[in-house]
């Protein structure tokens, strides 16, 4: 039978305390495979809370592989393997949901307009810049292009990095500087060291849905942190804090994903304030740093990498293909970070890195930037102006990057939505996606690169008028 005991003076959100106390249950086997679980409305009523959150929660626990629903005859506990290997199976099974996604993006066959997709289009990009420097490095007598690259990654493009992050005002020298197989790559190797399974990690809500998978997959619990549109609601933070007491926070300062909002000086302060408090650290993604016009707050530049580890990429702005990225820390986080780069890839590739070293220091990577921003900029009113159109209300209008956060009104779950998008070869990333335990969302992401397209306007239209 399921005893639920719930607390609304707590901080920790009554979703949350259903779903800890289910899981909690199943794990120590009170409750069993096959049982089945209180009607929505009887365990409403008997709470004396709102069939929304029970709901809300029921569903969390389907998503994370606790339950299963049978239409018309309610929710079982479903079955689970023993120990710790069922508990992998049921990360691994909440990774799938991301990774769907993921593979519909890469999904190269013609005719699918990628309206909701992470990047920037390939004739964005500049290929013929790619091709002539390519053609030249692969002429000097330095270009290693049979060899293992070192530990840390290229000196010289590090030394570089070192002039580039000293423009966002971060201080950082080359030894704290550790190159990798892109953004992704490095927030894997951060998570890997720092993350244990069981583990709580607080995160962005909406965030980087990719990396949630990951976290999954590493057997962390994921704790939203919610997002306003200067940055993480630092109150629910601070609540969050004295509840879960996390190691890590993994977060999004500059034209945040999905939202593409910027944090403000007063949340970055308040967040380093909370950090040296409760003694967690801040992994920092500026994945789309170079696609900001101005210069902005970031966590770095007031902590100078001391509780904050920044992370940036190029594959954004110059190849998705070349995945070169980096992060950068103090020095004996560098310096262990390096290790687990060491012993789960060996090296990156020195290659690429040189390719993006001489692209950054000949002068061509400013110019093509300041192209590309400009370009960002007009595609950006191209798009706000057909989702008015359409009747979408969004979220901000950002001020650079690639999304926008939009949502049709009436319409509380856009999952369907996106489903039938995909029916008519458009992608579309449906809010709950961003969430950390798959949360029902209004919102939906677009890319301004691709949506501001005749096929979308028609299909959004269309979509409207039936609500």
């Amino acid at each position: 039978m399921l005893m639920v005991s719930l607390d609304g003076s707590l901080a920790v959100p009554l979703v949350e305390q259903i779903v800890d106390a289910v899981r909690g249950q199943i794990d120590d086997r009170i409750l069993r495979p096959g049982m089945k679980m209180p009607p929505i409305r009887k365990f409403a009523e008997s709470q004396q809370i709102s069939r929304f959150t029970v709901v809300e929660a029921y569903d969390r626990l389907v998503a994370l592989g606790y339950l299963r629903s049978r239409r018309g005859s309610g929710f079982f506990v479903s079955p689970r393997r023993e120990g710790q290997q069922g508990r992998a199976q049921a990360h691994a099974d909440r990774a799938v949901d991301v990774a769907w996604l993921m593979r519909q993006a890469l999904d190269d066959r013609p005719g699918q307009i990628k309206a909701s997709a992470g990047w920037l289009p390939a004739d964005w990009l500049d290929d013929e810049g790619l091709r002539r420097h390519l053609r030249s490095l692969s002429r000097r007598p330095d270009a290693r292009l049979t060899c293992y690259g070192t530990a840390q990654g290229y000196l010289p493009l590090r030394q570089q990095l070192q002039v580039k992050l000293a423009e966002f005002g971060i201080g950082a020298a080359p030894h704290q500087i550790v190159l990798t197989e892109g953004a992704t790559r490095a927030l894997d190797i951060i998570a890997r060291h720092l993350v244990k399974p069981g583990d709580t990690v607080l995160v962005d809500d909406p965030g980087y849905f990719n990396f949630f998978g990951n976290l999954r997959l590493q057997g962390a619990k994921l704790v939203g942190v919610p997002r306003n549109i200067d940055g993480p609601d630092v109150d629910q933070l601070e609540a969050l804090l004295a509840v879960h007491k996390p190691r890590v926070f993994f977060t999004h300062s500059v034209l945040h994903n999905p939202t593409g909002a910027n944090l403000s000086p007063g949340v970055a302060f308040r967040i380093l304030q909370l950090a040296e408090k409760h003694d967690f650290l801040l992994i920092e993604d500026d994945t789309y740093a170079d696609l900001h016009p101005h210069a902005t707050t970031r966590l770095a530049n007031l902590d100078q990498l001391n509780r904050v580890i920044f992370v940036g990429s190029f594959s954004k702005t110059l190849s998705g293909s070349l995945r070169v990225g980096f992060l950068a820390a103090r020095p004996d986080l560098a310096a262990e970070l390096t290790d687990v780069k060491t012993l789960t890839t060996v090296a990156s590739s020195e290659f690429n890195e040189q390719l993006i070293y001489q692209m950054l220091t000949d002068g061509h990577y400013r110019k093509y930037i300041d192209r590309l921003q400009g370009r960002l900029a007009q595609a950006t009113d191209t798009c706000l102006r057909m989702l008015d159109r359409v009747g979408m209300e969004v979220y901000l209008e950002p001020k650079g990057g690639v999304f926008l956060w939009a949502r049709p009104p009436g319409i509380d779950d856009v999952a369907e939505l996106a489903s039938t998008a995909a029916a008519h070869n458009i992608m579309l990333a449906p809010g709950k996606v961003f969430r950390p335990q798959m949360q029902p969302s209004p919102w939906l992401r677009f890319n301004v690169a691709f949506a501001a397209v005749p096929e979308v306007e028609r299909f959004m239209g269309e979509a409207m008028a039936r609500v």
